[in-house]
């Protein structure tokens, strides 16, 4: 008997076995013989497409003892692969651990995370009750619901609710949050709630507990999971529910390999699984909100911040007439306002979205900028570690370079970085506990430590990056000075000003939290800056319906789809050529808007030059299948690299 089955590689294909006395059905998890080794693949639902070869079909060697993949991911797999332009074996093989399906079962590793039914119940305010009935109703179904709250509303305990309803009723649940980072504090939060253990995804996960997680999920055993992008592909037995928390944050794009992003996947796959899918924020994306204006998504909103705390304040400050002393980035009048807020025994948190000491190391002799030999951007000076870093391929160096008059070149540092603040703030209050938080020093063993430390107050003042805007929650924290703002509101991103709204809400929504005043200062020397006046109301749904309209107008996203083909390769000139081509194949094949090929903003990275082609069509034409034959049939090169990423959301 002829079986189809899927293996976790490059082919767009399932390959031909036969079986004689296996009993296999659709989903099960089988080993068979590849070349010359063995590999782990699934039965397909359909064989492929005869080419008129002939070959040996050869035996299916085994089949594992593991619940089989349910139809109904297959069907998502399937999607996934048509969508995002992917070989289905490569979307096999974000489903498989390391190409392995993990027949192992160690009960007593599993126990910690079996559900128990002692759940912390606490009590919730009016509005969180609304909104915890509104997300239960009809619930036995695909449904969207979006719970916006202010930040520090509740958002987290609403849907805790909703996934406890789902636990009582047999099923499994996902919670996808943004970043790793987040996963140790949170793992606390839902135990204190939930009185087990959600199993932890994600990249620094070792492969031991992955083996024995990915099987207490395929087996129903683990029931609720806690992780980042690659868990939404994880073999669910019986998934109830799917939480997308902050699913604004960029961070769900996966801009590397297999490019998708994981809350439109997050949302698909709860359609195919036919159950409710939580989208929760405190500032939808543009996707979202347009598609609660439309009646697609159900909306349940918490305007009030738990216990009553109040919101924090905004001031501006006016750089123009306080200025800067003596190459500073912190002026007299916000010193002042830190004192103030230190004597009340407030936490204080310094704001620049800028990793390491400095951007720019410029020589003040020869003026030349230390520039990564493999990518056309400048090196980041790390003074902690004292060497230049490229952000994009990670090359090092130390700073020893040879001026003009082969003397060494005398730098000067251009552009403040955490280091580079923290060190400023060290000089000026002297007798405080000051600590760097950012994804350089968080993604240590150490950090549970430090979060601790922040948590009891024994860390007066922090200097941060996004990364203190993503979920943590700091009951001491009232005070926020937002350096350097004038720089983070220019630039080319298309999707810049709704990244900065949705940045600084969730900043200015760390501050407060317990219920003592609290103050967000924005240094700037644009005083009229219309962003600005948006990131300081406290309505942000003023700034998306505006958005919405420039969008509507110029037919940019979300009314119409984007595809980015980026064509990378060593050898300019032939990238130059080869992506000319491809253009004039597009226009004659494809009905769309073809814009390109242009160089793209970051012409090299890691050696590799790149040319970007932008395709733009209506959001109801499916142009996915057709650009695949189209690309699948153009001659490609050896030497050049081609990715395709539907829906972008960043330029570079």
């Amino acid at each position: 008997m002829k079986i189809p089955i899927l293996l976790p590689n490059i082919f767009n294909h399932p390959f031909t076995y036969k079986s004689a006395d296996l009993n296999l059905k659709l989903g099960d998890y089988v080993e068979v013989p590849f070349g010359k080794s063995k590999k782990i693949g699934v039965v397909w639902d359909e064989f492929e497409k005869s080419k008129n070869k002939q070959y040996l079909i050869k035996n299916v060697a085994r089949k594992l003892k593991i619940p089989a993949l349910n139809s109904k991911t297959i069907k998502f797999l399937k999607w996934f692969s048509e969508y995002n332009m992917v070989p289905i074996g490569m979307a096999l093989k974000l489903h498989l651990l390391s190409n392995e399906a993990i027949e192992i079962e160690i009960e007593d590793q599993l126990e910690r995370y079996f559900y128990n039914k002692k759940t912390n119940k606490i009590k919730l305010s009016k509005e969180q009750l609304k909104s915890v009935k509104e997300i239960t109703e009809n619930d036995n179904k695909f449904r969207v619901h979006v719970i916006q709250g202010t930040t520090g509303s509740g958002k987290t305990i609403v849907y805790f609710n909703s996934l406890l309803k789902k636990l009582k009723e047999g099923f499994q649940g996902l919670i996808l949050l943004p970043e790793i980072g987040l996963t140790g504090e949170f793992q606390k939060k839902f135990k204190e709630f939930f009185g087990f253990e959600a199993a932890i995804w994600h990249s620094s996960v070792t492969k031991k507990s992955k083996k024995i997680i990915w099987n207490g999920i395929a087996t129903g055993k683990i029931k609720v999971l806690i992780g980042a992008r690659s868990s939404l592909f994880l073999p669910f037995l019986n998934l109830g529910i799917i939480v997308v928390d902050e699913e604004h944050d960029q961070s769900y794009k996966q801009d590397e390999g297999v490019i998708y992003n994981a809350r439109d996947m997050a949302i698909s796959r709860a359609s195919f699984e036919n159950i409710p899918v939580n989208l929760v924020t405190a500032v939808p994306s543009l996707e979202t909100f347009e598609n609660i204006k439309k009646g697609k998504y159900f909306l349940s909103r918490l305007y009030k911040r738990y216990l009553d705390a109040k919101l924090p304040n905004h001031e501006v400050i006016d750089l123009n007439k306080n200025n800067l002393k003596n190459k500073s980035s912190i002026s007299e009048v916000i010193i002042k306002k830190v004192k103030y807020h230190l004597s009340k025994n407030d936490q204080v948190l310094f704001f620049v979205n800028r990793r390491g000491f400095a951007p720019y190391a410029l020589c003040k002799k020869c003026l030349k900028v230390h520039n990564c030999p493999n990518c056309t951007i400048n090196l980041v000076y790390h003074k902690k570690k004292n060497n230049l870093i490229c952000h994009y391929c990670g090359y090092k160096t130390n700073l020893n370079r040879k001026c003009n008059d082969n003397q060494n070149c005398e730098y000067t540092f251009s552009g403040p970085g955490v280091e580079r603040i923290h060190e400023e703030v060290k000089k000026i209050f002297k007798d405080k506990q000051i600590i760097i938080f950012s994804s350089d020093t968080m993604n240590k063993k150490s950090s549970s430590d430090i979060l601790e430390k922040i948590i009891n107050n024994k860390i007066q003042i922090m200097v941060g990056t996004q990364l203190i805007s993503k979920g943590f929650h700091f009951p001491n924290l009232n005070c926020i000075v937002v350096l350097d703002i004038d720089l983070t509101l220019n630039g080319y991103d298309l999707r810049g000003a709704e990244k900065n709204l949705q940045l600084y809400h969730q900043l200015s929504g760390r501050a407060g939290r317990a219920g003592k005043p609290a103050t967000v200062y924005f240094q700037t020397y644009n005083i009229k800056s219309n962003m600005i006046s948006q990131i300081t109301n406290i309505n942000p749904d003023i700034f998306l319906e505006k958005e919405l309209e420039i969008r509507k107008k110029n037919n940019l996203p979300p009314y119409e789809r984007f595809i980015s083909i980026i064509l990378s390769g060593k050898n300019e000139k032939k990238i130059e050529t080869f992506s000319n081509n491809l253009k004039k194949k597009l226009d004659k094949n494809l009905s769309a808007r073809i814009l390109g090929p242009v160089v793209a903003p970051i012409f090299k990275i890691n050696k590799y030059f790149r040319y970007r082609i932008l395709i733009r069509s209506k959001k109801s034409d499916k142009i996915q299948k057709t650009l695949s034959e189209i690309l699948n049939n153009f001659k490609n090169q050896k030497e050049i690299k081609l990715a395709v990423d539907v829906d972008p959301i960043s330029f570079n």
